[in-house]
């Protein structure tokens, strides 16, 4: 069974690529469950629900999150609608939504997906290794599949997630910094790991934004407002191969394509 994790999509051209390379994806990798981290698909900072939508029409089964999901107000009630939507589950209780849910796949198998965020060079939230903790503890022999998007700014934190749930999760990806780590690894106990996927969006661009601006804000620090570059896009992410009958993870690829050229 393959399970395909995007990472952070980014903007229009973001929603671009995946609308463009993922229908095609499904088909040739056999994915029974596609997993996207939404945080940057409006406007290149915070999610909205005709973006949300246009990725859940493509082909995403779950949309995971980090620090940017509040920065568009009218995502507050739509979080309340829309079950495939998750935010990191160690924000503070009586946040809107909720960080983990269980999914099924087309066959059948049912996939816990489990959202969390670090606190190293981010805003200060719950522990995400006690709240992961508590949410294994509930779900105890009840699904074999989890998967665990650990949104987080620094790798040495979301590689001590990675060994802290190794055998005990099928995978954990790391999203946030927009850059593809080349760490990919089965880690013992059939966890699949790599610090982080990238990103889904703008090639010839800083992290997805205009270059030119990423450049201003460094020289002058001053504030700039941020959008997203344009030209050539492409998708990033890791593809897990695990036995559905343990949750035991036996492959992970990173996955990098050009939406031009498979179009």
């Amino acid at each position: 069974m393959n399970i395909l994790f995007l990472g952070d999509v980014v903007g229009k051209p973001g929603r671009r690529a995946v609308r463009t390379l993922l229908p095609g994806l499904i088909h040739r990798e056999q994915l029974a469950l596609v997993i996207a981290n939404c945080e940057n698909v409006a406007g290149g900072a915070g999610v909205d629900p005709d973006s949300c939508r246009e990725l859940l029409a493509a082909g995403v089964d779950v949309l995971t999150s980090g620090n940017h999901i509040w920065r568009k107000k009218e995502i507050t009630d739509f979080m309340g609608q829309e079950a495939r939507l998750l935010r990191p589950a160690n924000f503070p209780p009586g946040t809107p939504g909720t960080g983990w849910r269980r999914f099924a796949t087309a066959s059948g198998v049912e996939v816990a997906v489990i959202n969390l965020i670090g606190r190293v060079f981010m805003d200060a939230v719950d522990c995400p290794f006690q709240v992961v903790e508590a949410i294994l503890t509930e779900l105890a022999g009840e699904v074999g599949v989890i998967v665990v998007d650990m949104h987080g700014e620094a790798t040495s934190e979301k590689g001590a997630m990675g060994w802290f749930l190794a055998g005990r999760v099928s995978a954990v990806i790391g999203s946030h910094t927009h850059v593809q780590t080349a760490d990919e690894r089965v880690l013992p106990g059939g966890t699949a790991f790599i610090t982080d996927a990238g990103m889904c969006g703008p090639i010839d661009s800083v992290i997805g934004v205009k270059h030119q601006l990423a450049i201003r804000r460094f020289r002058t620090h001053m504030p700039t407002k941020f959008e997203p570059a344009s030209g050539r896009a492409a998708v990033q992410g890791a593809i897990v191969t695990l036995d559905p009958s343990t949750g035991r993870a036996t492959a992970i690829r990173r996955l990098q394509a050009e939406a031009e050229r498979l179009q």
